[in-house]
């Protein structure tokens, strides 16, 4: 018989707690729920969880310290952050204590449920976010080259920038993971002994990502697999390019993300993306 996966939910503020333990259920789980830090200490005493989803606010102002504690109870536990708000120095503080995921309130339950089944189901995770350099506003990050990871590092740089208008913070985030992905499947060819490289600047005028991947780079004359090179007379004449060479549908990722930011550049040899969002 499957043994349920076990979940453990703590969140101070009533209706918050309601949404999560509603949008958890499925079969095959078990789902406990507390309300304080220390009954978040006493249930993985007792216990063991799968994952733990936390209220940031339950312990020393900010819950980063309740997160130590329980990763030194049950260290292979997987941890979700909810936060009241997203204040940037508690989401660079969870990327380097490999919290699995960051949400700051208001957030859309669907969206928390998605990251909780990629949390109990993706394999393993440890290791795959490198915090290699962090300040607020210039961050380096590695991460490597396994799509589990992608959208794991697209939300926590949603959070930072979770001032925008939210058609805007959406827009960037969809450019950024584009390009992301691409890099990850193309330049890292998804070997998870490859990485690529993300830098992100935050400026008083503009925010920022760079994108390295491993690979060697391309040439935009070279891409007839993607919609970026579709003549104005045959926007899906690549989708038969991808076709013939046994591709999956797609290649609109570099067509996406240019509509979506403000500018997108290229180096020279192709492996290396800028991409920037002008703030008003």
């Amino acid at each position: 018989m499957d043994v349920a996966q076990r979940i453990l939910i703590a969140d101070l503020d009533p209706d918050t707690h309601r949404q999560l333990l509603a949008a958890m259920q499925a079969p095959g789980r078990r789902i406990d729920s507390v309300h304080s830090a220390q009954e978040v200490l006493d249930c993985l005493a007792s216990a063991s969880y799968d994952l733990v989803l936390v209220d940031a606010s339950m312990a020393g102002g900010d819950g980063l310290s309740l997160l130590r504690r329980i990763r030194e109870l049950r260290p292979a536990a997987r941890i979700m952050v909810i936060a009241d708000a997203s204040e940037p120095e508690n989401v660079v503080s969870s990327m380097r204590g490999e919290v699995f995921a960051y949400f700051s309130k208001p957030f859309v339950v669907n969206a928390v449920a998605d990251m909780v089944a990629r949390a109990l189901h993706g394999a393993s995770c440890e290791g795959d976010i490198e915090v290699v350099s962090a300040r607020t506003n210039w961050l380096d990050l590695r991460v490597r080259c396994k799509m589990e990871a992608a959208d794991r590092i697209v939300q926590f740089l949603r959070e930072l920038a979770k001032d925008l208008p939210q058609g805007e913070r959406e827009n960037m985030a969809s450019a950024f993971r584009e390009i992301l992905v691409n890099a990850i499947e193309h330049g890292g060819g998804s070997d998870p002994k490859k990485w690529v490289s993300i830098t992100y600047v935050r400026t008083a005028r503009a925010i920022i990502y760079i994108v390295r991947d491993p690979g060697s780079g391309f040439s935009f004359d070279e891409l007839s697999h993607a919609a970026v090179s579709n003549p104005a007379d045959a926007p899906f004449e690549h989708s038969e390019v991808r076709d013939r060479l046994g591709m999956r549908p797609g290649g609109f990722g570099i067509m996406l993300a240019q509509h979506m930011c403000d500018e997108l550049i290229y180096n020279e040899t192709g492996n290396e993306t800028l991409l920037i969002k002008y703030l008003s």
